[in-house]
């Protein structure tokens, strides 16, 4: 068994991404059934994976790792998606697999191997070419590199600094996540749940004789050990990004759990990520994060956590899932202290609570709040981009834009086409591009962020003819991580000094926030050599609306809304800072033009997109914000977002930047220049009010069912004033439709 087991969830691969959505997502299932019944008949089943060897995995630990491949690991695991839970062996080997010999310790040498093929769904698009032959069983993917690699990913984590000096590495970030098979729909939630914990947690407060209050993690104590008991989970969250502080067990099956707030803050608690083990199957757990702070969460509205099996990914099945039943968010009767919430004494705290049933005995599960995606992810895969390249077609650079507050390196990525050749006017073409700056993961509790970047910048350095055109246009100035300390801690908010980055960008000091500093300079220098960027945009997650969605900045739109009065003839506003959200929600399935707003709250003003609109002069300076939880309009509708629909989104950016070119530039491409004004014809010229994520609505116990709507950019929770100017938004019979024919029609509600 130990030659057959491979936990490597190492196939990262990418879905391939259409330049236009072309087919259905049922054509999509039937190629995957297709492609699934060909990988059956190659697959041999072996027998089920033996416990002993889950319990003899506790984690990964960075000592006593060998540098040398083990000696007689050669086999492979085929990743099965349909067939029950069973180890499946490769009969084939994969040339560009290496095989594992990483140690994992806990009193045992367990040698494991990599599994070597995915069920990846994909889209049929002509740019995609296949990497896999028939006898390998795989599924079409682009042809760009793999990118996960556990061996490179140990050594990565090395070099990585953090402030408690992890010494383990979670499984799910050894092994990799690849995108399940199969859709996951926004939850129902039964009606009164959110009734029924709160009535029990007032019994808890009734019949206190009843609660077992016993600890059985604690941070805070460095002595504590745990207690041995078989009926007890084990919890750890001492590995990258991971957050949870304490738990206490209240009832047999039940615990309360308390996380950490960022670093050299009191509060920002919401980001959690942990590891379980020691679970029997058919046994109701039920755990209770009882120290959350946003007001209200998707939880509410069909968001479910996420976890990972050690033994499902050993059984070929390497991917987080959304899991979780009778889940609610509400506000508990634990209040803050004034230190705690900054002088608001008596704010009180809120409960994520939801129910596990665990498939496997004895397992080691992680939970998470969202998709995680560390620092020494980041860094893994660009090292595998940069060393998979052809530098004859694609130009790309790794800098270091700089050191953040622990000496973690800021990666800097430069991406475009290289030249023809030598002559003057390639070289001048080559040199006179213009720029796109792109950045993501300010705020580091916001994982969604990294995997769209992640489908930006694999898209970019792909072979499809569309991203080579795409590099051929633009020269892109990529910081995937603005936030790398905050990433590595497990922070949800803010970096080691305490605070929100995103909030820095008019001062930066070069001392306490390096990454900003540096990269509102390298922007200034940009703009002083008359580079200015034709597009800016930063990455962002959103935890309490659907759907991915764009704020964007205009003097005109700003003016109607805190002042009724204005005309619109009182300002004159090129509209083209609306023409890349409008094509995004044409070719984007997830991206939903209604929930965009262009308003520059007063509150935003120190943003990277307001500063960099303003101060830098870019017009198109953009916040573009992912859901954590699904979408409910278009081709997702009902769906939770996963991985492959972010990296989608990412890859659909730079389609969008593509048809922007186009659109901006009409003789190039041989277009219509009627084709510029359409912009003009996107907002109605009579004086109404914005658009209705300006809304914000603060309610503790939200309606039923009901779908809150927020202007919080990024979570914020600082606008509540905005309401009070806030009116009806009716988009006019013109912004209903585009000109350009390439866009299918989609209707604005």
């Amino acid at each position: 068994m130990k030659e057959k087991v491979s936990p490597k969830g190492e196939e990262d691969k990418q879905p391939a991404f259409m330049d236009v959505a072309k087919e259905d997502i049922k054509a999509e299932d039937r190629t995957l059934q297709q492609q699934l019944g060909d990988q059956n008949r190659t697959i041999l089943p072996t027998h089920g994976l033996n416990n002993d060897i889950v319990k003899a995995l506790d984690r990964i630990t960075l000592q006593n790792i060998p540098s040398q491949t083990a000696p007689g690991l050669t086999a492979e695991v085929k990743k099965d998606c349909s067939l029950p839970l069973a180890v499946l062996t490769c009969t084939k080997a994969c040339p560009h697999m290496a095989t594992c010999g990483n140690v994992l310790f806990e009193g045992r040498t367990v040698q494991l191997g990599k599994l070597c093929c995915t069920g990846v769904e994909t889209e049929d698009d002509e740019d995609t070419e296949s990497n896999s032959s028939v006898e390998q069983a795989s599924v079409e993917v682009p042809d760009g590199p793999t990118l996960h690699d556990p061996d490179l990913y140990i050594d990565v984590v090395k070099n990585t600094k953090s402030v408690p000096e992890y010494s383990e590495v979670a499984y799910p970030d050894y092994f990799g996540h690849i995108p399940p098979p199969f859709k996951e729909p926004i939850l129902e939630r039964p009606y009164g749940v959110q009734r029924t914990k709160i009535a029990q947690d007032i019994e808890r407060l009734i019949h206190q004789t009843d609660i077992i209050d016993r600890v059985v993690y604690d941070l805070d104590n460095p002595n504590y050990t745990i207690p041995e008991e078989g009926d007890i989970l084990k919890f750890n969250s001492k590995f990258e990004s991971g957050n949870l502080r304490k738990v206490i067990q209240i009832r047999k099956n039940e615990y309360d759990l308390i996380l950490n707030s960022d670093i050299n803050s009191n509060h920002y608690h919401q980001w959690f990520y942990f590891e379980v083990s020691g679970m029997r199957p058919g046994v109701a757990y039920r755990f209770n994060i009882i120290n959350c702070e946003k007001s209200n969460s998707q939880f509410n509205y069909g968001m479910q956590p996420l976890m990972y099996s050690v033994q499902e990914a050993l059984n070929a099945r390497p991917w987080w899932i959304r899991m979780g039943t009778d889940i609610c968010y509400y506000k508990n009767h634990f209040s803050r202290s004034s230190v705690a919430a900054g002088g608001q004494k008596g704010k009180s705290y809120y409960t994520i609570t939801f129910t596990v049933n665990f498939p496997h005995k004895d397992d080691v599960c992680y939970f998470a709040y969202h998709y995680p995606y560390t620092y020494s992810t980041l860094q893994m895969h660009l090292q595998k981009l940069e060393s998979a390249h052809n530098p004859q077609q694609i130009y790309f650079r790794k800098d270091v834009l700089c050191e953040t507050l622990s000496g973690n390196s800021c990666p800097l990525v430069t991406i475009t086409a290289m030249p023809e050749s030598n002559y003057y006017e390639h070289i001048c073409q080559f040199r006179n591009r213009p720029y796109v700056f792109l950045s993501a993961r300010v705020h580091p509790g916001e994982t969604n962020a990294s995997w769209v970047m992640k489908g930006t910048l694999e898209y970019l350095m792909s072979n499809n003819p569309t991203a080579q055109s795409l590099r051929e246009s633009y020269i892109f100035k990529i910081v995937p991580m603005l936030n790398p300390d905050g990433v590595i801690n497990g922070n949800h908010r803010c970096s080691l000094s305490g605070e929100d980055l995103n909030r820095q960008w008019q001062s930066p000091n070069p001392d306490l926030h390096p990454t900003i500093y540096h990269a509102k300079g390298l922007l200034q220098y940009l703009a002083a050599v008359k580079r200015l960027p034709l597009v800016y945009c930063d990455y962002h997650g959103h935890s309490r609306k659907k759907n991915v969605f764009m704020y964007g900045c205009s003097i005109k739109e700003t003016v109607w809304h805190t002042n009724d009065n204005a005309s619109s003839c009182d300002v004159v506003e090129d509209m083209g800072y609306r023409t890349l959200p409008k094509i995004l929600s044409h070719i984007a399935p997830a991206f939903c033009m209604s929930s965009c707003s262009f308003v520059v709250e007063k509150s935003k003003e120190s943003t990277a997109r307001v500063v960099v609109w303003r101060e830098i002069g870019v017009q198109r300076s953009y916040t573009m914000e992912s859901t954590l939880c699904g979408c409910d309009q278009g081709k997702y509708k009902g769906l939770q977002i996963g991985t492959r629909e972010l990296e989608e989104m990412g890859a659909k950016f730079c389609v969008g930047l593509l048809r922007l070119k186009r659109l901006t530039s009409p003789l190039e491409y041989n277009l219509p220049s009627s084709l510029l004004d359409f912009e003009n014809d996107l907002i109605e010229s009579s004086c109404k009010v914005t658009s209705p994520t300006t809304y914000v609505l603060d309610e503790d116990e939200p309606r039923f069912l009901e779908e809150v709507d927020y202007s919080a950019e990024s979570n914020d929770e600082l606008d509540i004033e905005l309401a009070e100017n806030a009116g009806d938004y009716e988009p006019s019979a013109q912004e209903e439709v585009l000109s350009d024919s390439e866009l299918s029609r989609t209707y604005l509600p």
